[in-house]
C-alpha cells in the first residue's frame, strides 16, 4: 500500500520555499531570524489574529463609503460566482455518489404472472423479493475514493471562495480607478477655468495695447488643449461606472447616480498602515494555495484507490423471495432465503491495473509540481506588489511636493504678468507644469490604491478559510 503523508510533505515544501525566499519590506529592514529571512513588516506574529480579521474585510479599510455595499451587491449578483456555485454543487453530488458506493445496497421487486393453456383455467402467480449486496473495503480502496472526492469537493468550495475574492478585488479596482479619473477630471476643469480667466486678462491687456495678439492666441491654445483632455476623462469615468454596474449584476449606466464624485473630488486614499501576518500563515490562506493542496491530497488518495484494485475483494449478497397464487397469500407464504459470499482477485488483465496505478502516480506528481508552482507564483506576486507599493509611495511624495511648488510658481507668474514683469510664456509654462503635476499626483495616488487592492488579494484576503469551505453556496 502507498499511504504517504502528503499534507506534511506539502507543508514542509511550503516552509522550505519560504525559508529560501527573501521578501521586500515597506519599512526599513530589521534583523530577521536566520532560519526564515522575512521583511520587517512581516516579522511580528503577535497581532496575527487581528491582521487576519483585517484581511477578511480589507475593503472596509478604504475611505470609500460606497465600496462595502458595492461588494455585497457584486457577491450576490455576479454570474462568475453563480457558475462557481453550480460547479461546487456538482462536486458535492459526486462526493455523495462516491460515498454511497460503500454502503449496503438493498433493492426490492415484485412480479405477477398469468398463464393459460387450451382447455384449462387461467393460472395466476405472484411474487415479491428483496435483494441486498455489500462489498467489504478490505484494503481501503473505497475509503481512499471517498477521501479523494471529499478533497475535490472542498477544492471546489475553495475555488468558489477564490472567485469571490477576485470579484471583490475587481469591484474595488474599478471604483478606485473611477475615483482617480474623477479627481483628474476635477483638476482639468479647475485648470480650464483658471486658464479661461487668464485668457480674459490677456484679452483685456491686448485691447489696451499692452500686449500683442500673439499672447491672446497662445492663451486660447492653452485653453483648448486643456479642454481637449476632458472628454477622454469623462469617457473613462463612464466606462468604469458601466463596469461596476455589470459586476453588480445591473445593466450599464444604472449606477451613474450612486457613483458621482464626492465634493471636492479627491484621488483615492490608502490605508494608513499595512498589517501583515507571517508569510507562511498568509500565503496558505490564499484560495489557490488551499485548492492546490487539496488537489494534491485528492491525487494521493486516488493512488491508494487504484492500488487497492490489484488485491482480493470480498462481497456479500442475499435475497428473500415470496411466491403465492394470490396477492393476499403473499403474507403467509413461506420465504425462500439465500446468502452468497464471493471473493474475487484479478489474475491477468494485461497490465491494466498497474497502468492505472502509474497513471494516478503521475497525476499525483503533477499535482505536487502544481502546488509548488502556485506557491512560487504567490511569493512572487506578494513580493512584486510590495516593491511596487514602496516605489509608488516615494514617487507620490515627490509628485505632491512638485505639485505644491508648481502651484506657487503658477500664482507668482500670473501676478508678475499682471504687473508686466514677465512675458506670457512664463505664465503658459507654469500653467502647463501645474496641470501635469496635479494630474500626475491623482494618477499616482490611484495606482498606489490599486496596488493595495492587489496586495490584499495576493495575501488571500476577502474570505474566511475556516467557514467558507463548509458553507453551502
Amino acid at each position: 500500500m502507498r499511504c504517504l503523508p502528503y499534507r506534511w510533505i506539502a507543508s514542509a515544501l511550503a516552509l522550505a520555499v519560504l525559508g529560501l525566499s527573501g521578501c521586500a519590506s515597506l519599512q526599513q529592514p530589521a534583523a530577521a531570524p536566520s532560519a526564515l529571512p522575512l521583511p520587517a513588516a512581516w516579522s511580528g506574529a503577535g497581532a496575527a489574529t487581528a491582521e487576519a480579521a483585517s484581511l477578511v474585510s480589507w475593503w472596509q479599510r478604504f475611505d470609500e463609503p460606497v465600496l462595502p455595499p458595492l461588494v455585497e451587491q457584486a457577491l450576490a449578483g455576479s454570474t462568475d460566482i453563480a457558475a462557481a456555485q453550480a460547479r461546487l454543487r456538482q462536486a458535492r453530488a459526486q462526493r455523495d455518489l462516491t460515498a454511497a458506493g460503500r454502503t449496503l445496497s438493498v433493492s426490492g421487486g415484485g412480479s405477477a404472472q398469468a398463464s393459460r393453456s387450451e382447455g384449462t383455467a387461467t393460472a395466476q402467480r405472484y411474487g415479491a423479493s428483496i435483494d441486498a449486496r455489500w462489498e467489504a473495503d478490505l484494503w481501503g480502496g473505497s475509503a481512499a475514493g471517498v477521501r479523494a472526492a471529499d478533497a475535490t469537493a472542498e477544492a471546489s468550495a475553495v475555488t468558489l471562495a477564490g472567485t469571490r475574492v477576485s470579484v471583490t478585488a475587481e469591484v474595488a479596482l474599478n471604483l478606485l480607478q473611477l475615483r482617480g479619473t474623477q479627481a483628474r477630471l476635477a483638476n482639468a476643469r479647475a485648470n480650464l477655468a483658471s486658464q479661461q480667466q487668464t485668457l480674459q486678462i490677456v484679452q483685456w491687456r491686448a485691447d489696451a495695447g499692452l500686449v500683442t495678439q500673439l499672447d491672446v492666441e497662445q492663451a486660447k491654445t492653452a485653453v483648448e488643449q486643456t479642454r481637449a483632455q476632458i472628454p477622454a476623462l469623462e469617457a473613462s469615468a463612464s466606462q468604469a461606472m458601466n463596469a461596476l454596474a455589470v459586476l453588480t449584476g445591473r445593466a450599464p449606466g444604472m449606477l451613474a447616480g450612486t457613483l458621482q464624485a464626492r465634493t471636492p473630488a479627491l484621488a483615492p486614499s490608502t490605508p494608513p498602515d499595512l498589517a501583515l501576518a507571517l508569510p507562511a500563515e498568509v500565503l496558505r490562506q490564499r484560495p489557490d494555495m488551499r485548492a492546490a493542496e487539496l488537489r494534491l491530497l485528492a491525487a494521493a488518495a486516488r493512488v491508494d484507490q487504484a492500488d487497492a484494485e490489484r488485491l482480493p475483494s470480498l462481497s456479500l449478497g442475499g435475497s428473500i423471495g415470496l411466491n403465492a397464487l394470490t396477492l393476499t397469500g403473499l403474507g403467509s407464504a413461506p420465504a425462500a432465503a439465500s446468502l452468497l459470499a464471493s471473493i474475487s482477485m484479478p489474475l491477468f488483465d494485461g497490465g491494466r491495473i498497474r497502468a492505472q496505478v502509474r497513471q494516478q502516480e503521475a497525476a499525483r506528481d503533477e499535482a505536487e509540481v502544481s502546488y509548488r508552482a502556485t506557491l512560487l507564483a504567490a511569493l512572487q506576486e506578494v513580493e512584486d506588489t510590495l516593491v511596487a507599493i514602496r516605489g509608488t509611495r516615494e514617487q507620490l511624495a515627490a509628485q505632491q511636493s512638485a505639485a505644491a511648488s508648481a502651484l506657487n510658481a503658477a500664482q507668482i507668474a500670473e501676478q508678475r504678468y499682471r504687473s508686466g514683469l514677465v512675458d506670457f510664456q512664463n505664465v503658459l509654462q507654469t500653467q502647463r507644469t501645474l496641470l501635469s503635476a496635479q494630474d500626475g499626483v491623482a494618477a499616482t495616488a490611484t495606482t498606489l490604491a490599486t496596488q493595495h487592492v492587489r496586495l490584499y488579494k495576493a495575501l488571500g484576503g476577502g474570505w474566511t478559510p475556516d467557514t467558507t469551505t463548509l458553507a453551502s453556496p
